[in-house]
C-alpha cells in the first residue's frame, strides 16, 4: 500500500513513518511531566453542539495507558479534554473517576481539573461560584486525583478585582487536605478568561497570583502557566516560594523552559505532550542522562508541529490533537464531542500531517496515509 497522500494545495506527501522512540523503564527523574489528554468520542452517538457528551470510555482510557507507558503523568479533564467546548460536567466527573481508578492499576501519576462548569452559562454570584468549585474539588479528591484549580469563566465574568480571586481561591485552598496545582490559562486559549486574577495588566495579575501562593504556599504544589510568554514565565518561576513548582503550559516554548537555566527550570503540564508523548519521553530521558544534545535533537522537530497545532484561534488546537490521535492509530475515527472536528480546515490539518511525520510521530505510515486520504477525499481533494 502506498503511503502517499495528495494534499489540498495539490502537492503530494509520502509519509516516512515513526522514529520508534523506546518506552522508558521508569518516568523521568529530573522533571515532572503531565500530558493533558483528550477524550475519544463515541462515533455512533449524537455528539453534536449542545448535546451531552457521549464518550468512548474504552478508547479514552486506553489513550491514558499509552501516556503512562511513556512515563508521563496524565492531566485529566483539562481544556484539552474539551472543558467548555463539548464536555459537560457529568461526563467530566465520570472521566476523572474512571481515569483515577486506571491510574492506580499502573501506578500512574494523575492530576485533574476542578472548575465551575456545572453552572449554567451566564451571570453567577461569587457564592454560586465558590459552591461550584467546592463541589468539583470534593469530587476530584474523592476520586483520588490531585486537583488542578482551573480558571473559571464564571469567576472572570463576576469578580470585580483581585480581592474576589483571593477570597474564592483562599477558601478553596483552606478546604483541601493536600497541595493542589493552580492554573493560569491565557485568553488566547479562552477569550472569556481575559483579565483573570483581577487585572488586564499581566504585571498586576502576577502580583495577585504571587500573593495567593505566598499566603498558602503549603497548599500549593505548583502553578500551571499557559501565557505563551517565555520571559514572563521565567520571571514568575524565579519569584515563587521555595518548593512551589512552575508547570509550563507554554506549547510554543516548552523545550527551553523545561531545559531551564542556572536559576531553575519548569516542569510540564502540556496539551502538546499528548500528541508528542513518545518524543517527549525520549527527550526527558536524555535530560536525565545529561545528554542535552539528544534532548535538543528530539524536541527540535516537535516545536514547529506544536506552534502550528496551537496557532490562532488557539482554542481549536483540540481538533488537531484528535486528528493526530486518529492518524497514529489511537482511535478509529475523527469525531469529537460537540462536533468540534470541524474546528480546523483541511489545509491546516494537511500541514499538521506533514509536521507530525517529520517529527517521527506517525508510527504506521501506511495506516496514517490511508486515513489521511479518506479525510481529504471528503474535503474534495481527489486522491
Amino acid at each position: 500500500m502506498s503511503a502517499e497522500v495528495r494534499l489540498p494545495d495539490g502537492g503530494r506527501h509520502r509519509l516516512r513513518g515513526g522514529a520508534g522512540f523506546p518506552r522508558p523503564a521508569a518516568p523521568a527523574a529530573s522533571r515532572i511531566a503531565y500530558a493533558a489528554a483528550h477524550v475519544v468520542a463515541d462515533p455512533a452517538a449524537e455528539n453534536v453542539p449542545g448535546t451531552p457528551a457521549a464518550v468512548d470510555w474504552d478508547r479514552t482510557l486506553a489513550f491514558r495507558h499509552h501516556l503512562w507507558s511513556y512515563g508521563l503523568g496524565v492531566a485529566e479533564a483539562m481544556d484539552t479534554a474539551q472543558r467548555g467546548m463539548g464536555l459537560d460536567y457529568p461526563a467530566v466527573r465520570e472521566l476523572i473517576r474512571r481515569s483515577a481508578a486506571e491510574a492506580r492499576t499502573v501506578g500512574g501519576k494523575i492530576v485533574a481539573g476542578v472548575a465551575t462548569d456545572q453552572l449554567p452559562p451566564g451571570p453567577a454570584t461569587l457564592d454560586d461560584i465558590a459552591r461550584a468549585y467546592h463541589e468539583q474539588l470534593a469530587d476530584t479528591l474523592a476520586a483520588g486525583a490531585r486537583p488542578v484549580l482551573m480558571c473559571s469563566r464564571h469567576l472572570a465574568a463576576t469578580a470585580t478585582g483581585p480581592d474576589d480571586y483571593l477570597r474564592v481561591y483562599g477558601d478553596l485552598l483552606a478546604a483541601t487536605d493536600q497541595p493542589v496545582v493552580l492554573h493560569w490559562l491565557g485568553d488566547m486559549f479562552d477569550p472569556a478568561l481575559a483579565g483573570y486574577w483581577g487585572a488586564a495588566d499581566l504585571d498586576l495579575a502576577t502580583a495577585t497570583v504571587l500573593q495567593l501562593i505566598k499566603d498558602h504556599a503549603e497548599k500549593v504544589d505548583g502553578i500551571k502557566v499557559s501565557l505563551l510568554d517565555a520571559d514572563r514565565e521565567v520571571a514568575l518561576r524565579r519569584a515563587l516560594p521555595a518548593g512551589v513548582r512552575l508547570y509550563t503550559g507554554d506549547d510554543f516554548n516548552y523545550p527551553e523552559l523545561i531545559r531551564g537555566d542556572e536559576q531553575g527550570h519548569s516542569d510540564a503540564l502540556l496539551g502538546v505532550f499528548a500528541a508528542i508523548a513518545p518524543a517527549a519521553s525520549a527527550a526527558l530521558a536524555a535530560l536525565d542522562r545529561g545528554d542535552l544534545a539528544t534532548y535538543d535533537e528530539v524536541f527540535a522537530p516537535t516545536l514547529p508541529l506544536a506552534r502550528h497545532l496551537f496557532a490562532a484561534p488557539t482554542w481549536f488546537y483540540k481538533t488537531g490533537i484528535v486528528f493526530l490521535a486518529w492518524l497514529a492509530g489511537h482511535q478509529e475515527h475523527f469525531v469529537m464531542v460537540g462536533g468540534q472536528q470541524s474546528g480546523r480546515s483541511p489545509a491546516h490539518l494537511a500541514r499538521l500531517l506533514v509536521l507530525a511525520d517529520a517529527a517521527g510521530l506517525l508510527p504506521d505510515a501506511d495506516l496514517a496515509a490511508a486515513r489521511a486520504r479518506a479525510y481529504f477525499t471528503t474535503a474534495g481533494v481527489v486522491q
